[in-house]
């Protein structure tokens, strides 16, 4: 009998500081290697507010919701693993600490996201008369942020391993998926590149935006950032179903080429693990199937 799971049975998580944080059902898990080497994990029960509350679950509503709370999840996962991860000698980063880079954070990413290519759009649109052009160029401008930010953290070494681990996480998906025991070996022989992976997710939202943004109409500088804001939850509630279409027939050779480009863009963010970070990531898969 194949262990293949069922199409609707979705299995994913993300990179964190030494391992993997795996989310299948309502199981979550992280896995993290210690400074001794061992594998420290962390186990909850957590049922989604998709699944408590209908109306929540419903398409283009889910999609938000499910980042919202994948956000929450992942953080915690987050200070769990540097907690774990950095050894005695090492200052661990306080909660309030983490709170403020994480604030910090999302200023950032509004303002170079949101705020400086609405500037451009403004500055811009005295020249061209198409709006569908206007946001092309605008999602241009977005995009060279975005692939600017991702060459600079190849510069920092933590992040390669970060994007190991990464890589290991979606290896160790894909054999899942595939009904395959997850052995270092059989995993090993995966790819890296996930068409269900956040990386592509941040690039179907860059592609969404220029049409849902392209309805705007011409506004003003401070109006347009308002409304950018304001649509968000509509970008990630169609990108997400996009991501999801994607993910399940990802065997279609047209569904292969809209997902090209991300899974190009995932040779950035995802990197050859080696085999102990691949062992924590099956590690932490097998505590939620």
């Amino acid at each position: 009998m194949s262990n293949k799971p069922e199409k609707e049975d979705i299995a994913g998580g993300q990179a964190i500081i030494e391992g993997v944080m795996m989310r299948h059902g309502n199981k979550i898990a992280a896995a993290v290697r210690t400074p001794d080497k061992q594998i420290v994990f962390q186990e909850r029960e957590y049922i989604a507010l998709t699944k408590r509350y209908k109306a929540l679950g419903w398409m283009f509503i889910r999609g938000t919701i499910t980042l919202f709370e994948m956000m929450i999840v992942g953080y915690k996962a987050l200070m769990f693993s540097a907690d774990v991860a950095l050894s005695a000698e090492e200052q661990k980063p306080k909660d309030w600490q983490m709170y403020l880079s994480l604030a910090i954070s999302m200023s950032i990413a509004i303002c170079f996201f949101v705020v400086i290519p609405a500037f451009f759009f403004t500055k811009v649109k005295l020249y061209i008369d198409s709006v569908l052009l206007l946001n092309i160029l605008e999602g241009c401008v977005r995009l060279g942020m975005f692939l600017c930010f991702l060459g600079a953290t190849l510069l920092m070494d933590d992040m390669k391993r970060v994007y190991m681990y990464h890589g290991a996480e979606h290896k160790t998906v894909f054999a899942w998926e595939n009904g395959q025991e997850l052995t270092i070996e059989n995993v090993k022989d995966y790819s890296t590149r996930h068409p269900r992976c956040g990386t592509s997710f941040i690039l179907f939202v860059m592609i969404v935006s220029i049409l849902v943004f392209s309805l705007l109409g011409r506004p003003d500088f401070i109006h347009r950032v308002i409304y950018k804001l304001l649509l968000l939850p509509v970008v990630a509630g169609i990108s997400y179903e996009a991501i999801r279409f994607t993910g399940k027939y990802h065997h279609s050779k047209l569904v292969q080429l809209l997902s090209w480009p991300g899974l190009m863009l995932q040779k950035i963010t995802t990197r050859e693990p080696s085999d102990d970070q691949i062992e924590v990531a099956i590690a932490a898969m097998k505590k939620v199937i």
